[in-house]
């Protein structure tokens, strides 16, 4: 008779059972907010303040985005995520030949500030805080964001929130770059600059393992690819001039939450104690916020089936507690109908009442990093601990995260996962409920959202009236001042900040970058 084996989704054996032998006894178990912050980072964690429940949204118009913000501010949503689409994401104007058939299809259309303004329309950006998914051009999106800001005689040094701002993870799992690496991460190190003189309270970047996990990475991976990318951009700002404890209190990162509770649980928590020793023993970082690890997470999207998709209720459920329960700041919970199209009012009201029911009626918030002391929780964290620095060595030894992407390594190991996850899946070594197993022949009645072809249309001519109504040749002299600041080393932000304000739209700006830095293919 053959044994089964059992193991985690990263090949870590599970025992039957597990017991005080199983947990190294020199890995004391500090307090919550106490270095290396195993527990959470805040010593009360949500007795005082709940995760900030954000819904990712955004498609078609900026007025029909605007829209559904509203709705779910309604509902009780506690934050904004914009889903920008690809068009937005790669630099391009709603009017440029690259961008027919995709303008406004997987997040909103912005070409310009009268975009922003209109998006935003009727919420005051000081009152909320908003997380920007966008990468290669988060520059100039967080640039409009400060411009409306202003208009609105905000505080800038109260605004928070987020751009993703990750480029290092676009080579990697995404594709969604424009400029080759060197030059994007300057852009990255002149936006921490920036911020932390006129947005101190802005998250200037937030490090992304969600979207390696999405390719098919393991959770080991996941981590160890995702903190391999963040020493990376430590790096880079140490060696701009930037002082680590300036800067280092407003990075941010964004995991994945996955189906195995236990393991993402303490995915999260070797997490925090990685970064913290990270931050403190390799950078020698003193400020206390320096070393904390501080995250959004999402459920996983790729785990959603398209077959019997109220299947995938109980599935986001599972993965938004593994969030909570690994402490997570910030929480998206994916709908039901993500599969075959973007959410539905109705889908994404119902994400979000799973995110309320587990803050206000499952008990789990009323005690700080509840698993602590399993057995099996610590056991699993300190293993998912010692994989990931075996990994970080290893990367390190290349010569870091950027040199690793060049070599093709990160990419490899992603597609050689996501290979043995899928083999998995077909050989029904892996049940997936609805896919390979409990199978069942029917249709889904579910009404889903469609975005019009004519956005298209629509979004062309807002773009002319602006270009008709500006002061083009204010836009060209501030256009050549970036050309002029991105040839050299000054700081790009003020003059992308300029531009914005002009009107001048992504597409112009990220062109006007695409003349001194190029394109990596």
């Amino acid at each position: 008779m053959v044994t089964k084996q059992f193991k985690t989704d990263s090949g870590i054996a599970v025992k039957q059972q597990y017991g005080a032998s199983d947990v190294d006894p020199t890995k004391t178990l500090e307090d919550a907010g106490s270095f290396p912050f195993t527990r959470g980072v805040h010593p009360s964690m949500y007795r005082s303040r709940f995760w900030t429940m954000r819904q990712y949204a955004g498609f078609g118009t900026a007025r029909q985005s605007n829209e559904r913000y509203k709705y779910l501010l309604s509902q009780g949503t506690t934050g904004l995520s914009v889903a920008f689409d690809l068009p937005t994401q790669m630099g391009f104007d709603s009017d440029h030949a690259m961008s027919e058939g995709e303008v406004g299809k997987v997040g909103v259309a912005i070409d310009t500030l009268a975009d922003i303004e209109m998006l935003f329309d009727g919420i005051l950006l000081q009152s909320v805080s908003t997380s920007m998914t966008i990468n290669a051009t988060a520059s100039i999106l967080l640039s409009m964001y400060v411009a409306l800001a202003k208009k609105q005689h905000a505080d800038l040094s109260k605004i928070s929130g987020t751009i993703q701002n990750d480029i290092l993870k676009e080579y990697i799992a995404r594709g969604t770059h424009i400029y080759p690496p060197q030059p994007s991460m300057r852009l990255v190190t002149d936006t921490f600059s920036w911020c932390s003189e006129y947005l101190p309270s802005w998250n200037t970047i937030s490090i992304s393992g969600y979207h390696i996990r999405e390719a098919g990475s393991t959770a080991v991976q996941e981590l160890a690819f995702t903190l391999a990318n963040a020493k990376a951009y430590v790096r880079a700002a140490i060696n701009a001039g930037l002082d680590v404890d300036l800067f280092a209190p407003r990075l941010s990162f964004f995991f994945n939450a996955h189906n195995n509770l236990f393991e993402e649980v303490a995915k999260f928590r070797a997490a925090r104690r990685l970064w913290a020793t990270v931050m403190k023993e390799e950078f020698g970082a003193k400020n206390p916020d320096s070393l904390k690890l501080r995250f959004h997470s999402q459920t996983a999207g790729s785990s959603l089936a398209a077959q019997q998709i109220d299947t995938n209720v109980p599935r986001v459920t599972l993965q938004a507690l593994a969030a909570v329960l690994g402490g997570t700041q910030s929480l998206h919970t994916n709908a039901k109908d993500e599969a075959l199209a973007l959410p539905t009012e109705a889908s994404a009201r119902l994400a979000l009442r799973t995110q309320q029911v587990i803050a206000y009626e499952s008990g789990v918030t009323d005690t700080v990093d509840p698993l602590a002391g399993s057995y099996y929780v610590e056991s699993l964290t300190n293993e998912m601990e010692e994989r990931v620095k075996e990994y970080l060595a290893k990367i390190d030894g290349m010569g870091g995260a950027v040199k690793a992407i060049e070599q093709q390594f990160f990419q490899t190991e992603i597609a050689d996962s996501a290979y043995k996850y899928q083999r998995a899946i077909d050989e029904k070594a892996k049940i997936i409920v609805g896919v390979n197993e409990f199978i069942v022949n029917e249709q889904s009645s579910e009404e889903l959202l469609k975005v019009d072809e004519s956005i298209r249309d629509e979004q062309i001519k807002n773009l002319r009236t602006v270009r008709s109504s500006r002061d083009n040749d204010a836009v060209k002299s501030a256009l050549a001042g970036l050309k002029i600041a991105a040839q050299g080393m000054e700081n790009v932000m003020p003059h992308i900040l300029r531009s914005v304000e002009l009107y001048a739209s992504v597409g112009e700006i990220s062109d006007t970058l695409r003349e001194v830095w190029g394109v990596y293919e």
